[in-house]
């Protein structure tokens, strides 16, 4: 089904309160790709990150009735995705197993390169990044993945963990400085 309606996120979520019930898969297709990749990456794991999604969809599905509308309606998911990633995260600490995603995104797909070489160079980065990545503590990873990979400012990935701004800049600050020695190596590459 096409993202063809023309609702607005805020529309569709209150027509899903009022019983519509094709506007909460509507509203979840128009953002599932984006809401995927902040999943997986805070993850770092397929099937922990379509677990998390799973409990997220479930969570904004039941509390739709309490949207406030003081955000927009992405902030909201992105924080009861988070929330959710967050959560997994640790409760899964005792047991904890890091398998890195084998999954590559759309953007990757679209940018894949041209020969052998760069593909292997970049599958290697990648490993890098995403093994770097999971030497810090999710907080810290979080913050980092809305605001340098997912491109979000600071006051937004700030509403979407439910934080300060200074927490979010912190937060990157630091797992900045712990990613810092870890990736060094990587400017040789470019």
């Amino acid at each position: 089904m096409p993202h063809s309606d023309e609702r607005t996120d805020a529309q569709l979520l209150a027509a899903h309160v009022d019983g519509d019930d094709d506007a909460f898969a509507i509203l979840v297709r128009r953002h599932r790709d984006r809401l995927w990749a902040v999943a997986l990456r805070t993850m770092r794991n397929g099937e922990e990150a379509a677990d998390a999604l799973q409990d997220a969809y479930i969570s904004a599905f039941r509390r739709a009735h309490t949207f406030r509308g003081d955000s927009q309606v992405t902030t909201w998911l992105h924080r009861i995705v988070v929330n959710a990633c967050l959560d997994r995260i640790r409760r899964n600490k005792v047991r904890r197993a890091e398998a890195l995603p084998e999954e590559v995104d759309r953007a990757e797909i679209m940018a894949a390169p041209s020969n052998a070489e760069q593909a292997v160079e970049q599958a290697e980065t990648r490993d890098v990044v995403r093994a770097a990545l999971s030497r810090l503590n999710a907080d810290q990873r979080a913050a980092l993945v809305l605001v340098d990979m997912e491109g979000y400012s600071v006051e937004e990935a700030a509403r979407i963990l439910g934080c300060a701004t200074g927490t979010i800049k912190s937060r990157c600050s630091r797992g900045r400085a712990k990613l810092l020695p870890l990736l060094q190596h990587l400017r040789a590459r470019l």
